[in-house]
């Protein structure tokens, strides 16, 4: 017997199926101590006749003992009085002496005692964990499985890195010494730093913001917008600048991608050329056949490989343009003295102009959410964690490309820029000097860009043309549709560009109007649907860029009338340059 235990001897007695007590138990044999009230209060009721034979049995089906003296207790259990031990609360965490530690019941015995391998809680666990694997009980919209964006859903960290250099390093980054000659070293510098880090921002906003609301996912930057401004006002806001910069973009493409066919042919050539050779509206017709070809894979993940193609292609040729400038010798008549204006406001439009330049390279934005949507989201691995992750890596080598060609191409050629950007400085001032197999390379790289760049900025129109169809139909696009519709877009592209060569006059004003999709609307997306604190850091600062970059837009947008103004534009039809 243990010390400071209390022990009672009871016979018990059955008798016309009750139990009932022969006589009064003995009183206890050692004292019980006041913390043991409590224990000698349910002692009737843990242990009577009945409690304990359903208890012995219980233990003796689940633990059983083999030993004869143990059988042998059991069979004389029920006849003979129990010896019942119920030990004092503890006085300290260690065990006292001439006491053993009670033996740690194991097996089905401790499952029953836990209630961890009941069935119920089985059942719980499971369904526990099968939420967690689904995730967060995203209301699916059975169209998606047809439309390309959202057709496949097996995208990762490395397709989002893939996609994201691909949409946000292209041409418009060998434009960027043009910005200097106005701003100078300082400001130019500065402007691009602050440039890069603030769209960096606004895309994480954009990723954030993918599954903001709970059971949804803002497959499309129109229907994050529709989300943040209602339906009505969120269409009017997004809807035209999406559109300018995904089909837009798709007809820039053409254009510099024809161009630079061009000049690659002249480059390998040489001297042996054709004396007729092909036009440059016959060079684009090539270009766009090209773009058809590889347009004719089915959905956003499909065209991954494309990509990496894509991304390495731009960093290949933005880093040789650079290398190649600062190796050769600079003009002799170069000058980094900032640009002088007869008045005040040619120089403001001017200086807006070189904003945009350094604006217009960070592109992509319009394409983040349609890049997440083809990730696989659950509460343990959402896919805003993926996507972030691949857009680090993507931007860090943007980073790595548009920094040394702005820096480089101003310290190679200063103010004598020409409008073309590097490319064109490289086959003025060095055609001669360089030798034709890195020419032809560097030409050649922007090529397979430009045609791998295709495919991403169209893959947003394509799928609008297919919501359409399939929307009216209530099934998915057949093969010879989807071929249709792409091939339809690819020359409509095609024709807007040779018919209306004007347009490019049209670019500061254009170009003014789909800032916000960088640079302000995620701000205002985020106040909306996040809704942060008044007065603290992130309302200030989203409230901040977002009316900056209002601002800028619309400065941007009337230096582009302006612009036009001042140069004036010929309306020439079916006239490429």
């Amino acid at each position: 017997m243990h010390p400071g235990s209390l022990s009672c001897s009871a016979p018990r007695h059955e008798k016309d199926g009750a139990f009932s007590p022969t006589h009064a138990p003995p009183p206890c044999l050692s004292p019980t101590p006041a913390s043991t009230t409590f224990s000698t209060l349910k002692l009737s009721s843990l242990h009577s006749p009945q409690h304990n034979a359903t208890q012995r049995n219980a233990l003796r089906e689940l633990t059983p003992d083999p030993s004869p003296r143990a059988a042998m207790a059991a069979a004389e259990g029920a006849g003979e009085p129990e010896l019942v031990s119920i030990p004092a609360t503890p006085r300290g965490l260690s065990t006292p002496e001439g006491q053993s530690t009670p033996p740690v019941r194991r097996g089905a015995a401790a499952a029953l005692a836990s209630g961890a391998g009941t069935p119920v809680r089985r059942v719980v666990e499971g369904l526990r964990g099968y939420l967690e694997e689904v995730g967060h009980l995203t209301r699916l919209n059975p169209q998606d499985a047809w439309l390309p964006i959202t057709e496949s859903r097996s995208g990762n960290a490395r397709y989002a890195a893939f996609h994201s250099l691909n949409a946000g390093l292209g041409f418009q980054a060998l434009l960027l010494p043009l910005a200097f000659p106005c701003l100078g070293w300082s400001w130019g510098i500065i402007s691009l730093t602050v440039a890069y880090f603030w769209q960096l921002y606004t895309l994480w906003i954009l990723v954030k913001l993918h599954e903001a609301v709970p059971g949804r996912r803002y497959n499309r930057y129109v229907e994050l917008a529709q989300a943040a401004f209602g339906e009505k006002l969120g269409v009017w806001l997004a809807l035209f600048p999406t559109i300018y910069l995904s089909a837009g973009t798709a007809t820039a493409l053409i254009l510099v991608g024809g161009e630079t066919m061009k000049l690659f042919y002249q480059i390998v050539c040489g001297p042996l050329c054709s004396p007729s050779p092909i036009s440059t509206v016959e060079w684009y017709l090539v270009f766009t056949s090209l773009s058809i070809i590889l347009s004719q894979l089915p959905n956003l993940n499909s065209i991954a490989g494309i990509s990496l193609i894509g991304g390495a292609t731009a960093i290949m040729y933005c880093t040789m343009s650079w290398v190649l400038s600062v190796s050769q010798q600079r003009p002799p008549a170069i000058s980094y003295e900032p640009v002088k204006y007869t008045s005040f406001g040619s120089s403001l439009f001017a200086t807006l102009n070189a904003l945009g330049i350094i604006a217009f390279a960070f592109r992509g934005h319009n394409l983040a959410l349609e890049i997440q949507a083809t990730m696989p989201s659950t509460f343990k691995h959402p896919a805003h964690v993926s996507m972030w992750r691949g857009a680090k890596v993507a931007y860090l080598l943007i980073a790595m490309c548009i920094f040394p060609v702005a820096i480089g191409g101003y310290w190679a050629y200063g103010n004598m820029v020409p409008p073309g950007g590097m490319l064109t400085a490289i086959y003025v001032f060095h055609s001669h000097d360089i030798p034709r197999a890195l020419l032809a390379a560097t030409f050649l790289l922007v090529v397979f860009n430009c045609l791998s760049s295709f495919q991403i900025y169209s893959m947003p129109v394509f799928d609008s043309f297919e919501a359409f169809y399939t929307g009216r139909t209530n099934r998915p696009c057949s093969v010879w549709v989807r071929s249709g519709f792409r091939v339809f877009y690819g020359f409509i592209s095609l024709f807007i560009g040779v018919a209306l060569p004007f347009l490019s006059s049209l670019a500061g004003l254009l170009g003014g109007l789909t800032l916000p999709v960088t640079f302000a609307y995620p701000c205002f997306m985020w106040i909306c649907i996040k809704k942060p604190e008044r007065f603290s850091f992130s309302w200030y600062l989203n409230w901040g860029l977002a009316l900056l970059g209002t601002a800028f837009s619309v400065a941007s947008s009337v230096g582009g009338v302006w612009s036009i103004i001042n140069t004036g534009m010929k309306l020439k039809f079916f006239k490429p340059n």
